[in-house]
């Protein structure tokens, strides 16, 4: 079996990491963790105002340490899977989280997706959308979304 799980920095993917765990047989399962880093939506207000010759190295500086941090998230998910027994694999991809869970589930020809859900309701789910809610009616298979308690 191939689980993609799809993580950022929340409790609702430490669920979900969680739910892999405790739902899914070890022997014959790899998972690939995915992180998706959604340069440049989420840059500093004030980087885009940067000025002078440091302006791009700045820029790149925090694309640079974001990719770090996302390398990091999903080593510490894929060291926890294989102290659980799982065969684990980990890659960070730049752009938005539903294209990089899409394109990554198709790729990797994953039998199942694993996501976490936010549970966000009313202008906050229509302004951001709903990650998990595009996965499911988009993915070329099973999809579980986990919610954090």
């Amino acid at each position: 079996m191939r689980i993609l799980l799809a993580i950022d920095d929340s409790e609702c993917s430490e669920a979900a990491t969680r739910a892999v765990i405790a739902h899914f047989p070890r022997e014959g399962t790899e998972v690939l963790v995915l992180h998706a880093d959604e340069w440049p939506n989420q840059l500093p207000t004030s980087l885009p105002f940067v000025e002078g010759p440091t302006a791009a190295a700045e820029v790149l500086d925090v694309r640079d340490e974001r990719r770090r941090q996302g390398e990091e998230l999903v080593a510490r998910t894929a060291q926890r899977l294989q102290s659980a027994g799982f065969r684990a694999n980990t890659t960070v991809r730049e752009g938005d989280a539903r294209d990089a869970i899409l394109d990554a589930a198709a790729q990797w020809s994953s039998d199942v997706i694993v996501l976490g859900s936010h549970g966000r309701k009313g202008v906050t789910r229509f302004l951001l959308g709903s990650v998990s809610e595009t996965i499911v009616r988009h993915a070329p298979c099973s999809v579980e979304v986990v919610r954090a308690k």
